[in-house]
């Protein structure tokens, strides 16, 4: 090998080990702000709402400090309503990864004031922009390629979720199908070094307990797989509903009058808070209920009434603007549904079946596959919940079904919705590569070349 092919190869080597390196740092800075993010979210509901809140803040805290943040998503910080998830795809995709510095800034405070106001929403979502944003400063501070860069969005966005949702393979998986959009993608192997490594971080800092307390199901009759597979019927139904309601309330805001921009999120929190008198339980992120709902600790009323009151409290806080996701409602949403079934199946069945809270975790799953249309994240986020691989195939019976139902009914993607919705359209995925393995294999094949051309060089 000639000498400037050589250098050209070390000059490579030395690009891929910066890109594994800033791989292992974004995974640290990204599990650290999805941990700040989390926390910060419990304080501040605990200081609008105490332990115990009365009617009169349950139903004046949502307005408040939903005028305030109109203020910010308007004046300040415009790019930053919603998700954040649709935004990170149309960064990755359209913006050559530039995420500016504001916008993961922003994204953090009116997160944190929309959630723990009240406003049914979840955390996971943001904390992916807000990783992504982390991503994308770190990638154009450091002397980087431009498409390298770009490569950092999604392993920012998936560690970031990891130490969000403590589930390292789904955040992998999710960065593939969402982000990325391909779950061939080659960039698997930097978004699964720096989700193990925020995931480390988080638990690090808040120790190693699951999410969700589950306790140890059984299929206790092969008959028991047509329950699931009503379940996922059911779930793509409800996904169905939920997004085409969800759609067409979100275009009734956007339709409104310009100069009602800054007051919509107030709006919408007016709404909650009358919600919020009445059904407490569907405040913030909610997964004390869904803990509950997992646990069987729920009579069938009231999980039909946290079924649908949370579904409309989360298309009107979605809906109005404010700044929060719907990974969590999806979560929510399905262990209510799933548990009710549940207890009808338990009540009517002519055969022995598992707890209603088996029929909750498998709802959460065909809710999700059915609202985020990300069937495999959804399949491996239950399995980490659980650690149970008996819960599987109930899980992966109920999750195609209702994400066959949701996709032949509403073909476009729900966050793929929302950009449209704003004019805003997706090119097709690309392929990428992983610098991660080209680290390993450009420093094989580096070290061989050196070494032929040593064999090469005058004696």
């Amino acid at each position: 090998m000639t000498r400037p092919a050589l250098s050209l190869s070390r000059l490579r080597l030395r690009e891929h080990q910066l890109f594994l390196a800033l791989t292992i740092g974004v995974g640290v800075l990204a599990g650290l702000s999805a941990v700040l993010f989390s926390v910060a979210i419990d304080w501040t509901s605990r200081a609008f709402f105490g332990l115990d809140p009365s009617w009169v803040r349950l139903a004046v805290v949502p307005v408040v400090v939903s005028l305030v943040t109109g203020v910010l998503l308007v004046k300040v910080f415009p790019d930053v309503r919603g998700s954040g998830v649709p935004q990170t795809v149309a960064a990755f995709r359209l913006q050559a990864g530039v995420i500016p510095w504001r916008v993961p800034l922003g994204k953090f405070i009116t997160g944190v004031l929309c959630i723990a106001s009240g406003h049914s929403m979840g955390r996971e979502g943001p904390s992916v922009q807000i990783g992504a944003g982390v991503a994308s400063a770190v990638g154009r501070l450091l002397p980087l390629s431009p498409a390298r860069a770009r490569e950092l969005i999604p392993v920012g966005a998936a560690a970031a979720l990891a130490a969000a949702f403590n589930t390292p393979i789904a955040a992998v998986l999710f960065a593939l199908e969402e982000i990325i959009g391909d779950l061939n993608a080659a960039l698997l192997g930097s978004t699964v070094i720096a989700s193990v490594v925020s995931v480390v971080v988080a638990r690090s800092i808040l120790g190693n307990e699951p999410l969700f307390r589950v306790p140890a199901y059984h299929l206790e009759h092969p008959a028991e797989l047509l329950a699931y597979a009503l379940l996922g019927v059911m779930g793509g139904l409800i996904s169905l509903l939920f997004c085409k309601t969800l759609l067409r309330a979100r275009q009734m805001f956007l339709d409104l009058p310009v100069a009602t921009r800054m007051l919509q999120p107030a709006m919408g929190g007016l709404v909650i808070g009358g919600i919020l008198v009445a059904v407490p339980q569907v405040m913030g992120v909610g997964y004390e209920s869904v803990d509950q709902a997992l646990n069987g600790g729920l009579l069938l009323p009231t999980l039909v009434l946290l079924c649908v009151v949370k579904a409309v409290a989360t298309i009107v806080s979605y809906s109005s603007g404010n700044a929060g996701g719907i990974f969590a409602p999806s979560l929510f949403i399905g262990a209510m549904a799933g548990g009710a079934l549940g207890t009808l199946v338990q009540q009517f069945a002519p055969f022995p079946t598992a707890d209603p809270g088996a029929y909750a975790l498998v709802g959460m799953g065909a809710l999700f596959a059915g609202i985020i249309r990300a069937p495999m994240t959804s399949v491996f986020m239950i399995f980490e919940i659980t650690q149970d691989y008996e819960i599987v195939v109930p899980l992966m019976v109920a999750n195609l079904l209702s994400f066959l139902i949701s996709r032949r009914y509403q073909p476009t993607p729900i966050y793929h919705a929302f950009l449209k919705q704003d004019g805003i359209h997706l090119p097709a995925a690309v392929a990428l590569r992983d610098p991660a393995d080209e680290a390993v294999a450009t420093a094989v094949s580096g070290g061989q070349a050196g070494g032929r051309a040593v064999e090469q060089g005058p004696g």
